[in-house]
C-alpha cells in the first residue's frame, strides 16, 4: 500500500533517496487510474519510495510545486525534484523515467 503523507509530513518523508510522489483527489477519474500503476510499482521496486498526497486534504505542498492539474507525479532525489510528471503515465513510462534517478 502507497504511504499517505501530509503537508507536515511531505518534507521529512521525501527528503531522502528516489520518492515518487502521486498528487490525487477521490473525484479525479485519471487519478484513480493512475493509482494502481503506482502500487503495483512500488510492490516490485523496492529502490524507490512511493507516497501519495490527497491535494484537497493537503493544500500547501500542492501549491508550493505549483500543481494546477492531477494526477500530477513528483520524482525527488535526496529532497531535491528532479522530474515532474502531469497527467496519467504506464507502468513503462514510469519505469523509464525512474530509471534515470538510481
Amino acid at each position: 500500500m502507497v504511504k499517505a503523507i501530509t503537508d507536515k509530513t511531505f518534507a521529512q518523508e521525501t527528503d531522502h533517496g528516489v520518492v515518487l510522489t502521486d498528487f490525487w483527489a477521490t473525484w479525479c477519474g485519471p487519478c484513480r487510474m493512475q493509482s494502481p500503476v503506482v502500487e503495483a510499482l512500488e510492490n516490485e521496486d523496492k529502490t524507490v519510495k512511493f507516497t501519495k498526497m490527497d491535494v484537497d486534504e493537503n493544500p500547501q505542498t500542492p501549491q508550493s510545486f505549483g500543481i494546477m492539474a492531477i494526477p500530477t507525479l513528483i520524482i525527488k532525489k535526496d529532497g531535491e525534484v528532479v522530474d515532474k510528471l502531469v497527467g496519467y503515465h504506464s507502468k513503462e513510462q514510469l519505469q523509464e523515467t525512474l530509471a534515470k534517478y538510481k
